[in-house]
């Protein structure tokens, strides 16, 4: 794969989705991920970095303490995280970034987190990869994704879905985090599961 080419077309694509996000996504937080912002941005402690920020969703979930840093491969959706920021009174610094190449030094961040993120990302290994650079020891990563099924039926299903979901949503519907994680270093310390497998939350940490 192309990563440099591929990670273009996500941007096109992202682009092109953002004036109709919100409203796209919020369905399927009811459906599908209740609570699962909440659980993830809760937990964030410190010097806290989001990854693949979108529309910036998640600015609301977070306590008052941290410091925020947000990235996004989308102008077009960060331009609609910035008001949502002003509209909340929300201090953060919300940027234009690629989560394969953080522009950030070594042990920078207490937190990471990522919701409904990596299922974008070409390069997902790189993007862990990078996360647990930035991540001083000790430091925590918290996930909220959409996920490869454990049960055959399920399965089957999104592997049909899954060209289509690809081309042209650049959604990756069969991946696991699970896969690439325990790759670049981190231990994983929780996994939640529910919606048959397809929805997954998850707390992994880079050793001290």
């Amino acid at each position: 794969m192309d990563t440099a080419a591929e990670t273009e077309r996500v941007r096109r694509i992202l682009d092109k989705q953002a004036s109709g996000y919100d409203r796209q996504i919020s369905f399927f937080e009811r459906v599908l991920f209740a609570g699962g912002r909440e659980w993830v941005c809760s937990q964030a402690r410190g010097k806290v970095l989001e990854l693949a920020c979108g529309t910036a969703r998640n600015l609301r979930f977070y306590r008052r303490e941290v410091e925020l840093t947000c990235i996004e491969l989308s102008p077009e959706m960060l331009a609609i995280g910035q008001r949502r920021a002003e509209q909340l009174s929300r201090q953060a610094d919300l940027r234009v970034g690629d989560a394969q190449r953080l522009e950030f030094p070594d042990a920078s961040f207490d937190t990471v987190t990522c919701t409904l993120g990596f299922c974008t990302i070409p390069d997902t290994r790189r993007a862990a990869a990078e996360a647990f650079r930035v991540l001083r020891p000790g430091g925590q990563l918290l996930m909220l994704e959409h996920v490869r099924s454990p049960a055959r039926p399920v399965r089957a299903g999104q592997r049909l879905l899954e060209p289509l979901a690809v081309r042209f949503e650049a959604d990756h519907l069969l991946r696991e985090p699970l896969d690439y994680l325990p790759s670049v270093g981190f231990e994983i310390e929780i996994v939640e599961r529910s919606k048959w497998g397809i929805v997954e939350r998850l707390l992994a940490r880079r050793p001290s």
